[in-house]
């Protein structure tokens, strides 16, 4: 429907912005019968899970670079792999720990809560950057290849969250 039939709707009469059937206010015990009829909807999950998955598929990887390169690069891919996979999870985990912080703050509001969002996604950002930059210049010998693949599959480990949901 473009702008110019809206307004002649409104105009009309005919158009209402907001009905009173749009939504509705649960009470506290409408609220508290919904979570017991369907437990699943309103269930979250602890997200160190996560943390510990990409520290799984971090091993995984290493162990099948370790099992399948040729014995004289069998170190270089498996270090390479843990790196990538240290590079994925270790900038997870400072973000968990922040959000831990600030849950446990004496001064928790919902300002001072984003606030510790923000944050930490910045210290997560900045770790990946500062390790990126640091092992590419102290280990030059590094493949990048398997260190990229498994910080790619520690990535993806985010969207387990949604699926053990």
């Amino acid at each position: 429907m473009n702008l110019v039939n809206k307004k002649e709707l409104i105009s009309q009469g005919q158009w209402d912005e907001a009905s009173e059937d749009s939504f509705k206010t649960l009470t506290k015990e409408e609220m508290e019968a919904l979570r017991k009829a369907k437990p699943r909807n309103f269930a979250s999950i602890n997200s160190w899970w996560i943390v510990l998955s990409q520290v799984a598929i971090t091993l995984v990887i290493a162990s099948a670079c370790y099992v399948f390169s040729s014995l004289a690069d069998k170190s270089v891919y498996t270090y390479s792999a843990l790196v990538g996979g240290l590079i994925g999870f270790l900038p997870s985990a400072l973000f968990l720990m922040r959000i831990e912080a600030a849950k446990k703050s004496v001064k928790s509001s919902p300002g001072g809560f984003l606030a510790a969002v923000v944050s930490g996604e910045f210290i997560k950002i900045l770790a990946t950057i500062v390790l990126f930059i640091g092992f590419a210049l102290k280990q030059p010998d590094l493949k990048w290849i398997p260190l990229l693949v498994t910080y790619l599959a520690t990535l993806k480990c985010y969207l387990l969250g949604w699926f053990w949901k």
